[in-house]
């Protein structure tokens, strides 16, 4: 159910998010999904890649700081309200997201909802309860 995402820490320099996707595509490793943060001076570059731990290897082979974080993925409706739905449900029940990402899922009319949050236990609870669908990490790695 939960997702091992790849947390890569990057200087704020141009051509620093290049390297670390060489790496991957060298590695045979397929990124799924990307999230980047900055400041001024650094960056951290979020994957979620078709096989975790071989990336994360393949990265710290080549000097780069990783760290791999859990998330979860949810389905949510690829139409105007389908965010807000989901959100909803989270603020309600009052669970502070440290940030989220989505993605086009290969079902018709689906994303996929990427989550983080301190209680990610708590959140897939209330998410079960209030019949959002999970999103299992082995279809996320292959789809």
């Amino acid at each position: 159910m939960k997702i091992k995402q790849l947390s890569i820490f990057l200087q704020n320099r141009m051509g620093s998010l290049a390297k670390p996707l060489e790496v991957l595509t060298v590695a045979d490793v397929n990124i799924r999904a990307m999230c980047m943060a900055d400041t001024s001076e650094f960056g951290i570059l979020r994957l979620v890649v078709d096989d975790p731990e071989k990336g994360k290897e393949a990265l710290e082979e080549n000097n780069f700081l990783v760290k791999i974080t859990e998330i979860i993925g949810v389905e949510m409706n690829d139409a105007p309200g389908g965010l807000t739905t989901v959100l909803g449900i989270i603020k309600d029940n009052l669970i502070d997201l440290e940030y989220l990402y989505a993605f086009s899922h290969n079902k018709e009319d689906k994303a996929i909802l990427l989550l983080h949050a301190d209680d990610i236990d708590n959140l897939i609870s209330v998410l079960n309860e209030n019949n959002i669908t999970i999103v299992p990490a082995e279809e996320v790695y292959n789809l």
